[in-house]
C-alpha cells in the first residue's frame, strides 16, 4: 500500500500530456466505484446529522413542556388570586339598600355530602345574625342560615334538598321556586311557562316572603330539557372563604285603607270661591 501510495503520488506529480491522459484514464475507471461506495457513508452522514437534529428538537420540546407545566401553575395562582381579588372587593365595595345591614364571617367546616349542603361560620347571635338570613359572596347567593349559636351560624346551600327560595328570572319577569336537589345545577319549579325563557337569562330573588331582600343575584338558566329549568349558581361554593349574612328590614306591611291616611288629621283645603253667584253684577 505503501509502494502504490508513493507511485500515485510521483505519477501525480509528473507534467506531461500522456501521463494526464492515463490519469484521467484512472480517475474515469475509479469514481464510479467511489461514488457507489460513497452512497451508504453519505447516507449514514445524513442519518447522524437527522439524529443529533432530532436530540435537539427533543431537548427543546421537553424544555418547552416544563416550562408550560410552570405557566399552568401560574395562571391558576393567577385565576385564585383574581377570584379571592373579586370576592374581597365585592365584599367592601358593594352598594346595599339602606334597609340592608351586613356581617362577614369566615368558612370554618364545610359539611357538604351527599345528602346535606351547608357550611359554618363563626359568627352567630352576638353579631346579630338571625335564623333565615340570606348568606352571600362576593358573586352571588349562597344560602340561608338555619340554626344560630351566639358564636357560630349553620347556613344551607340553594343546593341543598331543603333549600327553597322564591325568584324571578329576567327579562321575562317569570316568577318561580329555587329548589335544591344536591346538585350543582339546582331546577326552577311552579313557573307558569317556558315560552319566555331563554338560557342565559338571569335569576334573582323576587322578595317574596320578606325573608330575602329583593333582586339578590342567584345565577343563570342554563337547560331547558322535558319541561326542566335548571340554573348555573353565580355563587362559587369550591372556593367558599368568606360569607356575608344579610340582616334585611323589611318594609312595614300596610293592613288596611286606613295605614295611607297621614297622622295629624284632615288636611285643611283652602277656602274657594262662590261659584254659584252672578259675577257679572
Amino acid at each position: 500500500m505503501a509502494a502504490v501510495c508513493v507511485v500515485l503520488f510521483v505519477l501525480w506529480r509528473i507534467d506531461s500530456p500522456r501521463v494526464e491522459r492515463l490519469r484521467m484514464g484512472l480517475i474515469d475507471a475509479v469514481a464510479p466505484s467511489i461514488e457507489w461506495s460513497s452512497t451508504p457513508f453519505a447516507g449514514v452522514v445524513r442519518m447522524a446529522e437527522d439524529f443529533q437534529s432530532y436530540s435537539r428538537v427533543y431537548e427543546q420540546n421537553e424544555e418547552l413542556r416544563r416550562e408550560l407545566q410552570r405557566l399552568r401553575g401560574w395562571r391558576e395562582a393567577a385565576v385564585q388570586l383574581e377570584q379571592e381579588n373579586a370576592r374581597l372587593r365585592a365584599l367592601n365595595n358593594v352598594h346595599l339598600s339602606p334597609r340592608l345591614a351586613f356581617v362577614t364571617g369566615e368558612v370554618v367546616a364545610d359539611s357538604g355530602g351527599p345528602f346535606l349542603q351547608s357550611a359554618l361560620l363563626n359568627i352567630g347571635e352576638r353579631d346579630g345574625v338571625e335564623d333565615g338570613s340570606a348568606a352571600v359572596d362576593g358573586l352571588g347567593l349562597v344560602g340561608r342560615v338555619s340554626g344560630v349559636g351566639r358564636d357560630t351560624a349553620r347556613v344551607i346551600f340553594l343546593t341543598d334538598a331543603n333549600s327553597r327560595v322564591p325568584v324571578i328570572v329576567k327579562p321575562s319577569g317569570r316568577r318561580a321556586i329555587i329548589t335544591g336537589d344536591n346538585t350543582d345545577a339546582p331546577r326552577l319549579d311552579f313557573l307558569e311557562s317556558v315560552d319566555q325563557i331563554s338560557p342565559g337569562d338571569r335569576v334573582v330573588t323576587s322578595g317574596d316572603g320578606g325573608i330575602f331582600p329583593p333582586d339578590l343575584l342567584v345565577g343563570q338558566v342554563v337547560t331547558l330539557q322535558n319541561g326542566t329549568v335548571r340554573v348555573r349558581l353565580a355563587a362559587d361554593y369550591r372556593r367558599l372563604e368568606f360569607l356575608r349574612v344579610l340582616r334585611f328590614a323589611p318594609p312595614p306591611r300596610i293592613e288596611g285603607p286606613g295605614g295611607l291616611i297621614l297622622p295629624g288629621g284632615p288636611i285643611a283645603l283652602p277656602d274657594l270661591p262662590d261659584l254659584s253667584q252672578d259675577t257679572t253684577q
